[in-house]
């Protein structure tokens, strides 16, 4: 028991010894002795309320200290029940909230080193709030760091509408706004929202679309001298141990049948494989040489009508079912060229739905904003992920006899119409976007 409870429990004991004595002397009428042990009552009844309450207040101050989160206090335990169970509970959410500043330091971190722009906005009962953001998101928007997500609407008007379309719903797609009263730039733009029984947060990740390109594009040229490198060796090794051979036989002075006959040999495979690597160059040429699209005003039904005619023949030989679910759509684009991209991407569903029993390829053009999309789907096998970032690689094919330059032509042919390509995968088979600027 501590010192302060055991002065409390003397200071009680003398107030209630006072009071038996007061009251023995009320019964005999000494009025002088019992006003004076009525005085010593109040005096021990007051020093023991003190004694208690300085307990009470000592763990007040602790639990206050608690609920306003300052750990700035060293108090010690007393003895005291109170004391003991305040000072256990101080310590301990003193370590958690220590260890939740070091996770919170930890996360923020890791989040500021992020290359894309990340917004977490928390819903209280009155607005919403931002909860964290970083620095490449208020670089990307040129806007300061508000706690207000209400006070963006004046900085970013076009953003926080486009926002706002979402009904702060889960989405994904990709927008056009000025910076800093410059041309338009185009972004990749992801929502999410999260809930729980306490928090509800929405999450914003941005990405220019121009750095999410220049990435692609980097990856894309040091697997693409990965790809060359190899061919080249395949090619060329074979064809340096030939000619040496060759050159061996030519030195003898006499050359006979089966020389002459390994000689034969030995020239047939050099052709062979100098067709093959001439072959090799072309296909490069055409991705490498692409020419400037010579633009006018197309339709993109008409083009979509025309691939389709094209490839008729192919269609019916391989009973494969033509779904067309396409809205009149005029863009800016070279129709060769877009022809060209879109008959590749029709021999790739022919050959993704081979082994399909029942074979369906759709088409579809819609119109999203300022862009219209131009969609093929098919149910074929799909592309599995280990191949799926390795699609639009050149000379990268998983068919025999393929080029692999298919995809990467139609990607660099949206690319040079200032559109994208995008692949997504279906439940069942893959689906291919064409994206135009209207």
């Amino acid at each position: 028991m501590s010192k302060n409870n055991y002065i409390w429990l003397i200071y009680t004991a003398l107030a209630i010894g006072s009071g038996i004595v007061c009251y023995h002397f009320f019964l005999q009428e000494k009025w002088i002795n019992v006003i004076l042990f009525s005085v010593l009552l109040l005096i021990f009844l007051l020093l023991a309320n003190s004694s208690f309450s300085s307990q009470i207040t000592k763990a007040d101050r602790i639990i206050q200290s608690i609920l306003k989160k300052d750990f700035s206090l060293f108090p010690k335990d007393d003895g005291s029940d109170l004391m003991k169970n305040s000072v256990q509970l101080y310590y301990h959410s003193k370590d958690e909230h220590l260890s939740f500043s070091s996770y919170k330091l930890l996360y923020e971190s890791i989040l500021d080193q992020l290359d894309i722009g990340l917004m977490i906005l928390s819903d209280t009962e009155e607005e919403w709030k931002v909860f964290y953001v970083n620095p490449v998101f208020l670089e990307i928007l040129d806007i300061p760091k508000y706690n207000s997500w209400k006070l963006y609407a004046a900085k970013i008007p076009d953003f926080y509408q486009i926002i706002e379309a979402t009904h702060y719903e889960s989405s994904q797609e990709f927008f056009d706004i000025s910076i800093r009263q410059t041309t338009k730039q185009s972004f990749s733009l992801r929502t999410k929202q999260i809930r729980n029984v306490q928090h509800h947060f929405y999450i914003i990740t941005l990405e220019s679309v121009q750095k999410i390109i220049e990435q692609k594009e980097k990856l894309a040229w040091n697997n693409l001298m990965k790809v060359i490198s190899h061919e080249l060796l395949n090619t060329l090794t074979p064809v340096n141990s030939l000619i040496q051979n060759l050159e061996y036989i030519s030195n003898q002075d006499v050359v006979d049948k089966e020389d002459q006959e390994e000689m034969k040999e030995s020239l047939t495979i050099i052709t062979s494989k100098s067709k093959q690597l001439l072959n090799f160059v072309d296909n490069y040429r055409q991705v490498a040489e692409l020419p400037k699209p010579i633009l006018n005003h197309v339709s993109l039904k008409k083009i979509v009508e025309s691939a389709i005619d094209f490839l008729k023949k192919e269609f019916e030989k391989n009973h494969i079912e033509i779904v067309l679910d396409l809205e009149e759509h005029f863009v800016s684009a070279d129709l060769k060229m877009i022809e060209r991209s879109l008959i590749n991407l029709y021999l790739n569903a022919i050959f993704a739905v081979s082994e399909k029993e029942k074979k369906i390829i759709t088409t579809s053009i819609k119109s999203h904003k300022n862009r219209v999309i131009l969609t093929l789907s098919d149910n074929g096998s799909g592309i599995t992920h280990e191949i799926k970032d390795k699609i639009f690689l050149p000379f990268y094919t998983t068919r025999n006899g393929g080029s692999g330059i298919g995809l990467t032509l139609s990607k660099s042919i949206m690319e040079a119409h200032g559109g994208y390509l995008i692949y997504r995968a279906l439940e069942e088979g893959s689906s291919f976007e064409m994206w135009f600027l209207k």
